[in-house]
């Protein structure tokens, strides 16, 4: 399958600051890809990068062949779609903050949104389980359900590519399996390329089936959860002692933590 997405020795960050170096990877077009790495690795700022936050110094990334750096905001907003991990809490209506999904798709002259943007809408909320929560303020909705709206109006984008923002960070389990397993589905039923930091190394080999992990400004390493996710490079860039196994239903790696009281022990006997 062709790539989808390509970083192409890219360098950007932030003068006299942190700074990404030689960035190199590609994605193919309906992956569901973690970037992963401790606090400070970059994460972030590769994100930043892809969504044209920050500027690129050198290099390029390029979008089904495309430049993004060339792209109108118009048209990057009708490609690409963002769900952060603070959704806005605001006094406006579920179905009226779905609906803002469809702004890259509006004439200069359209004041109102059309039937068809109104039957996209209600398509992605009905998918994402808000469509009961449609008239509701997204300042009265749980944390997971504000999630699952924003989800519901970055599909009303029709982006080629989702990007996500540690979307599980504030939930418990039972939300953070509720969002990933929709993700999931939507990138399985939808083929939609998903690109999405995540801290939890668990939850990003169990659901993800590419990763980057991220190190000190530079890509550590890349590939499959099973290639990416062993102790040694676990151990290496957090700095902390794990053992790493396999699923024995998702044949996934699953990493479990070594306490220092139980290492003591260890070492004591």
């Amino acid at each position: 399958m062709p790539e989808f997405i390509i970083v192409n020795n890219m360098k950007c960050g932030y003068s006299g600051s942190f700074m990404l170096e030689q960035i190199n990877f590609e994605i193919e077009k309906g992956s569901f890809t973690g970037i992963i790495g401790p606090n400070g690795s970059g994460k972030t700022t590769l994100f930043k990068a892809i969504t044209g936050e920050i500027l690129i110094k050198k290099g390029n990334i390029l979008l089904n062949s495309t430049d993004t750096s060339t792209m109108s905001p118009r048209k990057k907003a009708r490609k690409i779609a963002i769900v952060t991990q603070n959704t806005e809490a605001a006094d406006i209506s579920v179905g009226d903050y779905v609906l803002m999904g469809r702004m890259p798709y509006k004439s200069h002259f359209q004041l109102f949104e059309n039937k068809e943007d109104e039957v996209l809408a209600n398509k992605f909320m009905e998918l994402t389980g808000v469509f009961k929560l449609k008239n509701k303020l997204m300042c009265e909705l749980s944390g997971g359900e504000q999630q699952l709206a924003a989800i519901a109006r970055a599909l009303t984008q029709e982006p080629n590519l989702l990007l996500l923002d540690e979307p599980t960070s504030h939930l418990d389990i039972s939300h953070q399996m509720q969002i990933l397993n929709l993700i999931q589905q939507l990138n399985e039923n939808l083929n939609l390329t998903v690109l999405m930091i995540i801290h939890d190394l668990n939850l990003a080999g169990e659901y993800c089936d590419y990763l980057v992990m991220m190190n000190n400004g530079e890509v550590f390493a890349k590939g499959k959860p099973e290639e990416v996710l062993n102790y040694k490079n676990i151990e290496k860039v957090y700095k902390t002692v794990v053992i790493t196994q396999e699923n024995p239903f998702s044949k996934k790696p699953t990493i479990l933590l070594v306490s220092a009281k139980t290492l003591n022990g260890i070492r004591n006997d």
